[in-house]
């Protein structure tokens, strides 16, 4: 759900430094300057990409779990198999 924020909140901040120069003619918005509208733009653009980065995974697997349990296995060579995991010693 980050990811898709994140996406949405960098769009935005694109579209809005793309046409600063146009919104600031928004009655408004006129009396902001320019620059801050500007400025407002590349904040989402960054917020946006901090969402996208430190979203995780999408596929909804804990990594933590999967680093802490070790497979057991049951046969040999290609006939190999999980038969169930353990706890990962320290």
């Amino acid at each position: 759900m980050s990811k898709i924020l994140g996406m949405i909140l960098a769009l935005a901040g694109l579209a809005v430094v793309v046409f600063y120069s146009t919104i600031s003619k928004v009655p408004f918005l006129s009396t902001l300057k320019p620059a801050f509208i500007l400025i407002f733009g590349l904040a989402l653009v960054i917020l946006g990409i901090v969402f996208i980065f430190q979203g995780g995974s999408s596929s909804g697997s804990n990594p933590k779990q999967a680093a802490e349990e070790v497979p057991i296995y049951e046969g040999e060579g290609k006939k190999r198999r999980i038969v169930a995991y353990r706890k990962a010693g320290k």
